[in-house]
């Protein structure tokens, strides 16, 4: 999955730390799939080897689109997104936008997330695109 540049920030597999998300935990002899959310912790599944427990991970991981994005552009300004993905389409990178509310339903916030390891070319990208403070 890391050669495929899928990311690990809603998924604990590794060890890594997570805010929210999934992930594999173990107690005593059973490897535990989990959901975590604002501090509560629910175990979902459970499983008696590793090899299961990683065999469902990969195929919840694999699905899921989010985990292959890497977010390149965050901005409140709807033109920016749009020169974004300009240059993306002419890099050939293929890309997915949304927009989200931020401090309220009336101010919305502009995404642009790339797929895989598409990142690795246009990362550079971030510098101009992803605002850290809106």
């Amino acid at each position: 999955m890391k050669q495929n540049c899928f990311n690990f920030n809603n998924y604990s597999i590794i060890g890594n730390a997570i805010h929210e998300g999934h992930g594999i935990d173990k107690f005593g002899g059973l490897f535990i799939w989990y959901y975590t959310e604002r501090g509560q912790k629910d175990n979902l599944k459970y499983f008696q080897t590793e090899k299961e427990v990683v065999e469902f991970a990969y195929n919840e991981v694999k699905a899921d689109k989010w985990a292959k994005t890497h977010c390149v552009g965050v901005t409140s300004e709807k033109a920016e997104t749009e020169e974004l993905a300009n240059k993306l389409r002419d890099l050939g990178v293929e890309y997915l936008q949304d927009q989200i509310p931020y401090y309220g339903l009336h101010t919305l916030i502009y995404r642009t997330f790339v797929l895989g390891c598409d990142i690795e070319k246009v990362s550079y990208l971030k510098d101009k695109y992803y605002k850290e403070k809106l």
